[in-house]
């Protein structure tokens, strides 16, 4: 028998898009496949167009949660995949239609592959195709690392994993934001093999609806989240023995000083003081000595809000 493909979709409010999204995983043209909607306690039709669809479709079924997130709804649905292969889709993206069948097939040309990815088409709120300029996208790698220190240079879509990758990896973070690239980082921590198809296997969609990716910088709840996530993705990261020299280490360096700056702003001290020490065991360059020193000295606020102030000039 071919090999059975789960899809699991966290949702929260978005009846109409999570339409679209199921649609798109019914429409794959590889056989058999199945459809875990988790519902993270959603307060408006999401819960009756769940039922519509489960009603409908017997490929579909569901589980309703505790509002945690899209890193426990995730998990949640993982725990109840039954698939050889796991496919993580938002419910406000899509998957072209050709996607397991190329990836599988992937999967069978490198069998020594834990996950196989392809390309990703971006649309803007207008349905515009548009150029991915915020980030590194669509690249082509063998391992995620070292260049997921960098970015993460796929979507949540994008990849299907074997379910052993997905069981060795763990589960998903009670994170709600970054949780995907620490997820994807502990994966790449397993020495994990990519297989790359040259062809667009899903759509990121941009819209008007709330997106947890959306938000101020500056909101103490989202910095301590990407707190945590970006101290795992350091230990991930030498866990899967990438060079501490090697210019994405430095880079994410970087980034965590910067990042523990915000904290210091943000009153939270705790997280500063252990992301400017993180930073400082990456690359223990002049400027982050002396912010520390001055951090000791003035206050860890102080520090962050001086600091910000210096980058708006």
């Amino acid at each position: 028998m071919k090999p059975l493909v789960s899809t699991i979709i966290p949702v929260f409010n978005r009846p109409a898009m999570l339409r679209e999204a199921v649609a798109s995983v019914l429409s794959q043209t590889w056989r058999p496949v199945e459809i875990v909607i988790v519902d993270d306690a959603s307060t408006d039709d999401t819960p009756k167009v769940i039922a519509a669809l489960a009603a409908q479709h017997p490929e579909v079924r569901s589980i309703r949660k505790a509002n945690g997130g899209p890193g426990l709804a995730r998990e949640a649905g993982r725990l109840e995949a039954q698939g050889d292969f796991i496919q993580y889709l938002d419910s406000d993206d899509l998957l072209m239609p050709r996607k397991f069948a190329l990836q599988i097939e992937a999967f069978e040309n490198e069998p020594e592959c834990g996950v196989a990815y392809g390309r990703t088409r971006y649309r803007n709120a207008a349905g515009e195709e548009i150029e991915c300029t915020w980030k590194e996208a669509n690249q082509i790698q063998k391992t995620i690392f070292p260049s997921f220190l960098v970015a993460r240079w796929w979507e949540t879509s994008t990849p299907l994993y074997r379910k052993a990758v997905c069981d060795a990896a763990g589960p998903w973070m009670a994170l709600r934001l970054e949780e995907d690239w620490e997820y994807d980082c502990r994966v790449g921590a397993l020495g994990t093999r990519l297989a790359f198809v040259d062809e667009v296997v899903a759509e990121h969609r941009d819209h008007d609806d709330g997106r947890l990716s959306r938000g101020s910088g500056a909101d103490p709840a989202r910095l301590r989240d990407r707190a945590a996530a970006h101290e795992l993705i350091a230990s991930h990261a030498r866990r899967a023995g990438v060079p501490i020299e090697s210019p994405e280490f430095q880079r994410f360096g970087r980034e965590v000083f910067h990042l523990g700056r915000q904290c210091g702003a943000a009153d939270l001290t705790a997280e500063s003081k252990r992301l400017v020490s993180l930073a400082r065991s990456i690359s223990p360059s002049a400027d982050v000595r002396i912010y520390q020193l001055a951090a000791r000295v003035f206050g860890w606020r102080h520090a962050g809000r001086a600091a910000a102030w210096m980058d708006r000039r």
